[in-house]
Parts: structure tokens; C-alpha cells; sequence
């Protein structure tokens, strides 16, 4: 089978489309026929790991796990002996985050993994672009106990996990404030942000009614920055370590100091996520963004441009024409 393959670390040259071993599924595993995956940062993180102790999971010297991609959406080939939530033939769609594998033709996971039936109507492009942000984006408005009433500021919500976020917290019937850059207002208020804030042309913290969250869905602010704009008892949740691994630090001592709470995004995947996504885009209340497509053999360009940091919601390999 074809398979995308980087065997050191560095740019996203080092990925190569190469032909490599099918996999066979084990008693509780399904194969999967992969139609579309996607890049998104994780890839890129784990490509050239940065931080450095990615590489503890990834490999000191080299990769450990050679095939990156974790979304998909495809048909199932086959089933293991022991599989009894799929059959093949089944079209599905999930993230195999902690395995990687679906920048290939093929791949294996368990009938227990974050994975579904795929949405009828949805398209394999589409179903393979919405797994990872949704989790992502979920964690986080559960970790901030979002309610209804309750006024969020999502920055950074044109990306994957923001416009993510911008959904279910309009699912969560929050009141919504989305910061993006200019190209992307118009997108980011059919999602349903109740106000959209051009951060180039304004500063997003300014505000004479302080926030209940702000999540930094890009991870490119910081609680110092943030803590004006929120209210007594107000959280900032953020998607990365900051500043000299600052955000740690700050989850840490605002447990016990000060009236503001500092939390990281830790998500945890699940079939249930994947399961309630299903439904919420079977009853119209979710839908994939999706900024550009690319046939596999062109992920070094899909890559590339990933990497400017400019991308609109998410994009999309399509392994199967």
C-alpha cells in the first residue's frame, strides 16, 4: 500500500510517499480503507517535535511511529474475529491520535477506538476534518463548565479547534465572542458567534464586560495578557505550555492564588466524542470546515501550508479520488 513516511525529523521535506507493508487487523481491530485524512498540528508537532520532550513519546533519535496522521474517514476492509460494533463494507470516520497511521492507504484500530459509522451525507473529505478540533474544542468548554448565559472569548477561532469551539459553545447556548484576522470574520459569524473581533485592527481584551471564559484555542496569548478581560472567578484555558512552559506553572498556583483559574487543554479520546459528534451533525448543529484539499503524493504542500498558521479550519488529503 502507499503510505506517507518521514524516517528522520525535520521540515516537512522529510515526508515521502513510499510503498510499504499492508497491515492486518488483530481479533479486536478493524482495517479501514483510508478515503481522506488530514494534516494538523499534532503532525507537524510530532514531524519536528517541538518541544523537545516530544520526542519521548515520539522517539529520541528517530521516529518511532513512521506513518503520521491521525484523522480519517474511510470504508472498513475487514474485521478481526472478535469485532462486533463494525462490519466491512461500513463506511467510518474518528482519530487515532495516540497511534497515528492515516497518512496511508490503510490502517488498523480497535472496534473500541474514537471511532463511528460516518454521517451519511457527509462527504469522506469533510468527515475526515472534524474529529480532532471537536475533542480538542470539547475538552476545553468542559473544562470550563460552560453554560448557558455565559460570556466566552474564543481567540484564535478561524483555526481547528476554534471553530470547533465557536460551535459547540453556540451548541452550549454561551454567548460568543470570536477573535480571528480579518479573512476570516465572515466565516467565524456563520458558525455562530453571537460578536466577531478583527485582532489585527483591535485588541480582543479590551472589553467593558469581562469574560466567564477565554480559551486560546491557538495558543499564541497569555493569561497576563488575558486576566484584564476576565471576571472574579474567571478561567483562562489555553492549548499550549506558553512561555517558558509558563502555563503549567500558572494551572499549579492558581489552584490556591488568586480569584482566576489557569487550565491546559488535556484531551481525552474517546468513542463517546466521536459518537456525539455523529449527532450533532446529523441534526444540523455541526459542520466541518475545511480550507484546502490535497491529493495525497502532495502532502509536502498540504504540510507547508499548514505550517504558515494561516489555515481556516482544517485541511484535507484525499487518499481515494
Amino acid at each position: 500500500m502507499r503510505a506517507v513516511v518521514y524516517e528522520k525529523y525535520g521540515s516537512p521535506d522529510v515526508l515521502r510517499l513510499k510503498e510499504v507493508e499492508r497491515p492486518t487487523p488483530k481479533d479486536n481491530e478493524v482495517l479501514i480503507k483510508v478515503h481522506a485524512t488530514a494534516v494538523n498540528r499534532t503532525d507537524c508537532g510530532f514531524r519536528d517535535p517541538a518541544p523537545v520532550f516530544v520526542r519521548l513519546f515520539s522517539g529520541l533519535l528517530r521516529p518511532r511511529k513512521p506513518i503520521l496522521g491521525t484523522e480519517l474517514a474511510g470504508v472498513v476492509e475487514a474485521v478481526g474475529k472478535a469485532v462486533t460494533r463494525f462490519a466491512a463494507g461500513d463506511e467510518v470516520f474518528g482519530v487515532n491520535a495516540d497511534h497515528f497511521g492515516a497518512h496511508a492507504e490503510f490502517l488498523c484500530m480497535r472496534e473500541d477506538a474514537p471511532l463511528a459509522l460516518k454521517p451519511a451525507a457527509m462527504s469522506f473529505e469533510d468527515a475526515a476534518a472534524v474529529s480532532d478540533g471537536f475533542i480538542l474544542a470539547l475538552t476545553g468548554l468542559r473544562r470550563g463548565d460552560v453554560q448557558k448565559g455565559q460570556r466566552i472569548l474564543i481567540y484564535g477561532a478561524s483555526g481547528s479547534i476554534g471553530t470547533a469551539a465557536v460551535q459547540l459553545a453556540r451548541h452550549f447556548e454561551a454567548d460568543i465572542t470570536a477573535a480571528c484576522n480579518t479573512a476570516n470574520l465572515e466565516v467565524v459569524r456563520s458558525l455562530g458567534a453571537d460578536r466577531v473581533i478583527d485582532y489585527t485592527q483591535h485588541d480582543f481584551t479590551a472589553t467593558s464586560e469581562p469574560y466567564d471564559v477565554i480559551f486560546d484555542a491557538v495558543g499564541k496569548s497569555s493569561f497576563r495578557r488575558c486576566r484584564r478581560a476576565l471576571k472574579r472567578g474567571g478561567l483562562y484555558l489555553t492549548t499550549d505550555l506558553g512561555y517558558l512552559w509558563q502555563n503549567p506553572i500558572l494551572a499549579l498556583v492558581t489552584r490556591v492564588v488568586g480569584s482566576q483559574r489557569v487550565r491546559l487543554l488535556i484531551p481525552k479520546y474517546r468513542q463517546a466524542e466521536v459518537l456525539l459528534l455523529k449527532e450533532l451533525i446529523e441534526a444540523g448543529q455541526y459542520r466541518a470546515v475545511v480550507d484546502r484539499r490535497y491529493p495525497l503524493d502532495q502532502v509536502v504542500e498540504a504540510t507547508t501550508y499548514v505550517e504558515t498558521q494561516q489555515k481556516t479550519g482544517n485541511v484535507v488529503l484525499t487518499v481515494v479520488a
